[in-house]
């Protein structure tokens, strides 16, 4: 009787997991065309439009690598600014051993990225308040053992070699395309890795750390690997301020203002999300070219824009955005969909499409996931 009654039960009906609601096919032939756009921008703008663009995408840079570690793995840094100072310190040596600037980009970001394993052994034994403080004070001894040497210019800094043999129309047009080409590959790195088993893992620390611990998800190991990839980063960043600027000065690029412009930007776009900080960021770059001369009035107009940012809309521009649209360009979650009992297909194919999605018989039955 029972072997009966099992058998006629009715059959759980099979689950259909999609990355979004919609083809992502769109955004991806957009951000293609658009990387286009913009790599033909230095043959038809003015010169003091192209280096406003190169400082945009340093800030868009910096806070994709702080969002990364803020946004989904809760390490909240004021100290990223030790791997800006050592990418653009790299780039320093390198170009007075003899090697061409810009082919030592790679080298910064390797040399960032392997500074930051032994540093991750230190900070990771404190956790919120204290991490942050930690990172602070790594920053400051990277500058303080920088300032050493002579051969580095001490305090007052010292100029990149390697950069006179080009035109200055040259240079700046080889500086937008190595800014531009390290903004795209550092949002992609993080939309990979997202995308990955490993972002999976990420997802479920930032909803719930205990729960990930407990279901056996490697907590550490993954807070690691975020942390070497925002170090490498930072790195890449400030090599292209070492040779935007043309010289590296320690209080310049161990400023722990850069990390407050990582903050601003992410908290303003939206935590935790790809497009916050690129929205973010263009939104405080607006803020700061309009306001540089109100003086005192810049730091209060850009104060109240975060508090009122931080109480009436904490997931930022891009999270009211999405909230109301549905919108998604870096389409990283997953959504689950039971069909319904007459056309499973058909529901499935009106999410691929792009159609509004036919209710569920049970509201219970349908679950998203960010």
């Amino acid at each position: 009787m029972t072997a009966a009654t099992g058998a006629l039960a009715p059959a759980a009906p099979a689950l259909l997991v999609t990355r979004s609601r919609r083809p992502a096919t769109w955004a991806a032939a957009v951000g293609v065309c658009g990387l286009l756009v913009l790599a033909l921008l230095p043959f038809v703008s003015a010169i003091g439009f192209i280096t406003d663009l190169v400082n945009l995408f340093i800030l868009v840079s910096l806070a994709t690598m702080w969002n990364a570690l803020a946004g989904y793995v809760g390490l909240v840094s004021v100290g990223q600014q030790l791997y800006i100072g050592a990418g653009a310190y790299l780039v320093l040596v390198l170009s007075q051993h003899g090697w061409d600037p810009f082919a030592a980009v790679p080298v910064a970001v390797v040399g960032g990225a392997v500074l930051a394993l032994p540093a991750s052994w230190l900070v990771f034994r404190l956790s919120g308040a204290y991490f942050a403080i930690a990172t602070w004070v790594l920053a400051e001894v990277g500058m303080l053992f920088v300032e050493r040497f002579g051969s580095l210019g001490g305090g007052t800094g010292a100029p990149v070699l390697g950069l006179d043999g080009f035109g200055p129309d040259a240079l700046l047009r080889y500086t937008y395309w190595l800014a531009l080409g390290v903004t795209a590959l550092v949002v992609l790195a993080v939309f990979v890795l997202l995308r990955s088993r490993l972002g999976l893992v990420l997802t479920a620390v930032r909803d719930n750390e205990t729960g990930a611990r407990s279901v056996g998800a490697p907590v550490m190991a993954s807070k690691r690997v975020v942390y070497l990839l925002a170090a490498g980063g930072c790195a890449a960043t400030g090599a292209v301020i070492a040779i935007s600027q043309l010289d590296v000065e320690p209080s310049n690029v161990f400023n722990v203002q850069w990390t407050a412009y990582m903050i601003f930007a992410v908290l303003i776009g939206g935590l935790a999300t790809i497009e916050g900080p690129l929205v973010g960021a263009v939104i405080f770059f607006v803020l700061q070219q309009e306001l540089a001369n109100y003086n005192a009035w810049y730091l209060i107009i850009l104060g109240t824009v975060a508090m009122a940012m931080a109480i009436w809309a904490r997931r930022g521009v891009w999270g009211v955005l999405t909230a109301r649209l549905s919108l998604h360009f870096f389409p990283v979650g997953y959504h689950v969909h039971i069909p319904g009992p007459t056309a499973p297909g058909d529901r499935f194919s009106r999410f691929l499409r792009g159609d509004p999605p036919v209710p569920p018989a049970d509201p219970h039955k349908e679950e998203t996931r960010a």
